[in-house]
């Protein structure tokens, strides 16, 4: 099966590469179609292609204002070649990520057409964009999830054939940590107490306002909060105690190891929302083999459930302390949790279960052919 892997702004590059190779391994024709990735390095190509098709004149800094404007400028003529493209070349074309939703909608490839929700609605949406995420959902043959509670809430929330959702679960990262890692900054080396660490882009709904509340009553740990911000933050390390350090940039895949190897803890402490179904720091983690604790949002009950996480509910800060106190106190019990994510890792939530699970799909968006 030629299989075309779309992710126009590369927004997610690890797993791409892992769902790619993780296809390829089983048999697929794959070319990931994508762009630069501003950032920094991503991952070679193991066993599939890779095209950066799309946005070959951006320009600007990563994240600025003039880079948006060029890839915006460049988006409609690419997403025309891609249709052009792939209706030659392609038995299915998988969207990961379609962020231009009102124009998108308008330039599908009339070829079969899958798309994975990694975000059921835009997070912060702009006017318009989730009327057209809606209109995307109806438009593609077959829509991907990362679990049931991820059904549910895009069955609740769109107008949506039953038979078109499915369930395919993110896969662990294991490749990252089996990764070769820079190291850690000299000051971080220092600290002999227990590190919990909050990994990713910092934005309102991840929770760190809950999570600083919480850590008031903690001292006998460090807390790393790690990640690019993308608001302000100013008032909230204003208020952190001297047991809380803020790395406060984008963290390249070569330096991640070294972050998750030194985290005892891991923690996800979400606000409560209808839009997240998972998350790629959550299967990060669990491919380190980490203890997690995570708030009920979206999908995380489901991973709590098979005994890899200690789940909490969200905004509330009290239950947040008591789960972070008891794995800070009690190495067996941190030890139980590791030992159940790195099972779920290489099981359930493996990349040959997903990659498996996800050539069914890609069966269901064929047509149908006419008997003779």
């Amino acid at each position: 099966m030629r299989v075309k892997l779309v992710d126009p702004s590369a927004y997610t590059p690890p797993y791409d590469h892992a769902l790619c190779h993780a296809l390829a391994q089983q048999g697929a024709d794959v070319e990931l179609i994508t762009s630069e990735f501003a950032y920094g390095d991503v991952p070679a190509p193991d066993g599939y292609r890779s095209n950066q098709f799309f946005y070959r004149h951006a320009r600007g800094p990563a994240g600025s204002k003039l880079r948006l404007a060029t890839k915006l400028a460049e988006h409609v003529p690419d997403m025309l070649r891609l249709r052009r493209s792939a209706t030659r070349s392609a038995d299915v074309v998988h969207f990961q990520w379609l962020s231009v939703q009102p124009l998108d909608v308008h330039l599908l490839p009339r070829t079969p057409l899958v798309l994975t929700a990694h975000d059921l609605f835009p997070r912060e949406p702009r006017p318009g964009q989730v009327r057209a995420q809606r209109r995307l959902y109806d438009a593609v043959d077959a829509v991907i999830v990362h679990s049931e509670a991820g059904r549910t809430g895009l069955l609740d929330g769109a107008a949506i054939d039953p038979s078109k959702v499915h369930v395919v679960h993110h896969g662990a990262f294991t490749h990252l940590a089996a990764t070769t890692s820079a190291p850690l900054a000299p000051e971080l080396t220092t600290t002999t107490r227990p590190v919990v660490l909050f990994f990713g882009l910092i934005r309102p709904y991840k929770g760190v306002d809950v999570l600083l509340d919480a850590w008031r009553d903690i001292t006998d740990a460090e807390l790393w909060v790690v990640g690019r911000p993308r608001m302000d933050t100013s008032d909230l390390k204003a208020k952190a105690p001297p047991s809380v350090r803020f790395i406060e940039r984008f963290v390249s895949d070569v330096e991640l190891p070294a972050f998750f190897d030194r985290a005892d803890i891991v923690v996800l402490p979400y606000k409560r929302t209808e839009r997240i179904d998972a998350s790629g720091v959550l299967f990060t983690a669990l491919g380190f083999g980490k203890a997690i604790v995570v708030t009920d949002v979206g999908g995380f009950g489901e991973v709590a459930s098979t005994g890899a996480a200690t789940l909490v509910a969200p905004d509330d800060a009290s239950a947040l302390t008591d789960a972070l106190k008891t794995l800070i106190d009690d190495p067996a019990a941190r030890a139980a949790l590791q030992a159940n994510a790195r099972a779920v890792a290489n099981g359930p939530y493996s990349w040959s279960d997903a990659a498996a699970k996800t050539l069914k799909v890609y069966e269901t968006a064929k047509p149908t052919e006419s008997a003779p």
